[in-house]
């Protein structure tokens, strides 16, 4: 019996197949897995903190569900935004962020010992400085890629945007945030190619900037003695840091089941926002605290994936700087917690309860899903140019787990 000629049938690509060939879905299901992740978590730490501050146990989960669908409606649009128009958006949306920041210390709107908010305390201006302010950075030292060696181009122009901008965020005061602009603008100038001898001195003017915060502000001293004292004795940490102690220990290995909780009842300091932590680790153990952390990791790791096929140094810059600023975002809230480093006041991404960070950071995401979209889909050029050096390759199967140094690029086609 014969066997006629095997005929291969092309299947055409519907739009929504041509969609989905182009999302990111590792990312994707990373994003996924810590929403539902964080909404689960915030139900079980705001139900009673909501029911004593609000009078209603759904207060703080309801208003999370509404800045969650408004995160997304912004993720989804700057997913099709192609991001090299941000070359000429950049200038006015920091316009904007800049007067949101003055309009926070001239409002006055004192909350929790600090001016960070407007409107009745439901935007958080600082929270977009430090997307806009990595975006805005990306920009210029892609724009001025060829003269950074010059210090002149090169450190002391990005001191000053830096220092405008944190010096700012700190009035309010938010130490934190303006601790992670400076290291968000030094990391990104480092990839961008920029000597080493100039990175030393911008740590080095960075170091010496923090000390001196430190010395004049009160609420910078008592943290950094408390942390220095909980390090000789954790029973002489701060009040807060010895309540997430205590939930830590309760925990243990496997914890004490979701909603069952004792130290958020019993006097941990707002466990829907700062504390958020602790509480995951009392409800879920090491286990569950461990298992955030892993996805954060992989997070990251999808996000450098993602900044190395990058169709250029741009890209490359956008998607390292936003991906690196919601891992350290979260490193510093989960060290806190755990009295590694002193109290610094910043969200957990996904996690805490606050609509200013969860918009911010989908709408990060929905930046690095287009700049995902558009590696798949466009070949490198031979001409573009990129450094990586601070990034290790951490893609899999790459058996050389070195640091790579500044290369060209090949063409997608080799």
């Amino acid at each position: 019996m014969g066997v006629g000629p095997f005929v291969e049938k092309t299947v055409p690509q519907t739009p929504a197949s041509r969609l989905a060939r182009s999302i990111d879905m590792p990312l994707l299901v990373i994003v996924v897995a810590l929403v539902v992740f964080g909404l689960v978590m915030l139900y079980s730490a705001s139900w009673d903190f909501s029911r004593a501050a609000f009078d209603d146990p759904m207060y703080m989960f309801n208003r999370q569900v509404m800045w969650l669908g408004i995160g997304i409606v912004a993720a989804v649009a700057l997913a099709f935004l192609d991001y090299h128009h941000w070359r000429r958006l950049i200038v006015p949306a920091m316009a904007f962020t800049i007067a949101t920041l003055f309009i926070v210390l001239l409002m006055s709107e004192l909350r929790f010992n600090a001016r960070r908010t407007i409107f009745n305390g439901s935007i958080q201006p600082s929270e977009l400085a430090k997307l806009i302010s990595i975006l805005y950075i990306a920009v210029w030292l892609y724009a001025k890629r060829d003269m950074l060696k010059d210090v002149t181009f090169g450190l002391i122009p990005l001191g000053v945007i830096l220092g405008f901008v944190g010096g700012l965020i700190y009035q309010q005061p938010d130490l934190s945030a303006a601790a992670t602009v400076l290291m968000l603008g030094g990391l990104l100038f480092f990839l961008a190619g920029g000597d080493l001898k100039q990175i030393s001195g911008l740590l080095v003017i960075a170091g010496v900037v923090a000390w001196l915060v430190i010395s004049v502000s009160l609420t910078g001293q008592q943290r950094m003695s408390d942390f220095l004292a909980g390090i000789k004795d954790p029973l002489q940490a701060s009040y807060h840091v010895r309540r997430s102690f205590e939930a830590v220990v309760n925990g243990g290995w496997f914890g004490v089941g979701i909603g069952n909780s004792l130290t958020k009842v019993t006097g941990l300091p707002v466990p829907p926002t700062d504390s958020i932590y602790a509480v995951v680790i009392e409800e879920l153990g090491w286990f569950g605290g461990v298992g955030l952390i892993v996805l954060f990791g992989a997070l990251v790791w999808r996000g450098l994936v993602i900044a190395r096929r990058a169709p250029d140094m741009l890209g490359t810059l956008i998607a390292s700087g936003l991906v690196i600023w919601i891992g350290i975002e979260a490193l510093i809230n989960m060290a806190v917690m755990v009295g590694l480093l002193p109290f610094a006041g910043n969200a957990l991404p996904f996690v805490s309860s606050g609509g200013s960070n969860l918009v911010t950071t989908l709408a990060a995401l929905g930046i690095l899903f287009n700049i995902s979209r558009q590696g798949n889909a466009t070949n490198v050029s031979d001409d573009e140019w990129r450094s990586f050096g601070a990034v290790a390759n951490l893609r899999w199967g790459n058996g050389r787990r070195g640091i790579p140094r500044t290369v060209r690029l090949r063409s997608a086609k080799e």
